[in-house]
């Protein structure tokens, strides 16, 4: 059975950071990428990073602000997040698409096949 489970949500001052993990189980981690994906309420699902299945190379939409990384080992995708805002309030999915490549695409979610069931993040002013 295919698992994404995310953890490490919850409420943060602006300002601060969370670690979201997701912890895959029960496909080849490897042949995967993992995207990360955010849906306020109210608004449409957005996506916001990803790490590419070979080389764990990461793609962010907020450089300097969330990066994305993996344990392969562990087969878990982690997504720092610092200097938090009220406007990251949301809930954060993790995903994972069957893509062999160097890239990812974090704007497609569509492409993606396996889902988590979110975790809330909630950054008070």
């Amino acid at each position: 059975e295919v698992q994404l489970v995310e953890s490490g949500g919850g409420l943060v001052q602006a300002g601060g950071s969370l670690r979201l993990s997701c912890a895959a189980s029960g496909f080849t981690f490897s042949d995967y990428a993992i995207g990360w994906f955010r849906q306020a309420p109210g608004k449409e699902r957005e996506g916001i990073a990803c790490i590419s299945s070979i080389d764990s190379i990461p793609y962010s939409s907020e450089k300097g602000r969330f990066a994305v990384s993996s344990d392969n080992a562990k087969n878990t995708v982690y997504l720092q997040m610092n200097s938090l805002k009220s406007e990251d309030t949301a809930v954060y999915y993790c995903a994972a698409d069957d893509f062999k490549s160097r890239f990812c695409d974090y704007g497609s979610d569509h492409e993606y096949e396996y889902w988590g069931q979110g975790t809330q993040v909630t950054v008070s002013s």
